[in-house]
């Protein structure tokens, strides 16, 4: 899980007002592929701005671990993340206002015109959505002891602040999920926040809604993977307002916002395969072990079996969760 700091602008929130961590706090300025100003470029999202209401977000195939990007990209990851996202979105329907426009390249092109003869870097990957005023938190839900969550209880015996029973084991499924927000440290690493810290921030009435709302898309996520023989072990939600009106923005429930295990393979008391890039964190892990990568920047090159097992698991989990495969015979790739 990642992202945002208290009082300075999130990632998301520089997507939504048109600053950049790279250009200190720069005005949207032209440079992209597309004949949009660029708003951002981050680690896996590039963000145009299409005027004063409106957002283009194309996820790319460009891939980080251990907050380095590679240098290699995975083949439809950018597209698995944006159509996962305009799924869920569907399958909530009215239950949740969300941020999304559009998220098929004909319906956007035709709302955008400028953007017709960019069809081929659009298609799959690219949704046009609302802009709005990000609130400067992750809203996490956890359903299993995983993750930085079972190194903080192994130790504490908490997890973000709320005691759990003793006894529990790493990937236990929790009696009731936990609510545990966070922002993001300007180092960028999570920083995990009480509730009494939540309602400072965004206010208590605020708060409360981003607590409730994000308990009942887990649950109802969770409902519908499980289904789908998917455990979404936790997740993290992203909400913005307009209007006086908060929105679920960002991505949702997909396999970079969220721990997804197969059910098949589930078995508590160690760590869970997951539908993700695990391949490339445990050989990476395996290079640092070796001595062979410090950790920083330049990160190695991933062998091409480890690309492809990394893109094998993202479209593997698109498929297992809506039930059919992605069509990605437009998809060019997009680094």
């Amino acid at each position: 899980m990642s992202r945002h700091g208290g009082s300075a602008l999130s990632a998301s929130e520089r997507h939504a007002v048109g600053e950049d961590s790279t250009a200190q706090g720069a005005a949207a300025r032209p440079g992209g592929a597309l004949p949009l100003p660029l708003l951002r470029r981050g680690k896996v999202r590039d963000v145009y701005e299409v005027d004063a209401n409106r957002l283009l977000l194309i996820a790319t195939d460009r891939i980080s671990a251990f907050d380095v990007v590679m240098h290699e990209t995975v083949p439809h990851k950018g597209a698995v993340l944006t159509q996962m996202t305009a799924w869920w979105l569907r399958q909530f329907g009215a239950a949740v206002a969300h941020h999304m426009l559009a998220a098929d390249v004909e319906t956007i092109t035709e709302l955008v015109p400028a953007l017709a003869e960019h069809r081929a870097m659009l298609v799959g990957r690219a949704m046009l959505v609302r802009r709005t005023r990000v609130f400067p938190v992750e809203c996490v839900v956890r359903g299993y002891l995983s993750g930085s969550a079972w190194a903080e209880y192994s130790q504490t015996g908490f997890v973000g602040g709320q005691r759990l029973p003793a006894g529990l084991r790493e990937s236990d499924r929790l009696e009731s999920p936990i609510f545990t927000p966070a922002t993001k440290a300007e180092s960028g690493h999570d920083e995990n926040i009480t509730l009494v810290r939540l309602a400072e921030i965004v206010g208590d009435r605020t708060a409360t809604e981003l607590e409730r709302v994000s308990r009942s898309l887990y649950d109802r996520g969770r409902a519908i993977a499980e289904g789908r023989g998917i455990i979404v072990a936790d997740t993290k939600f992203e909400f913005g307002e307009v209007d006086g009106h908060t929105l679920l923005i960002d991505e949702v429930l997909t396999p970079d916002s969220s721990r997804f295990w197969p059910a098949d393979r589930y078995a508590p008391g160690r760590a869970q395969v997951s539908y993700d890039k695990q391949p490339v964190r445990d050989y990476l892990a395996d290079e640092r072990r070796a001595g062979r990568w410090t950790g920083d920047p330049p990160p190695p090159t991933l062998p091409p079996d480890v690309v492809r097992a990394t893109s094998e698991r993202y479209l593997d989990a698109y498929r297992r969760l809506t039930g059919a495969p992605l069509d990605v015979s437009d998809d060019a790739g997009l680094p």
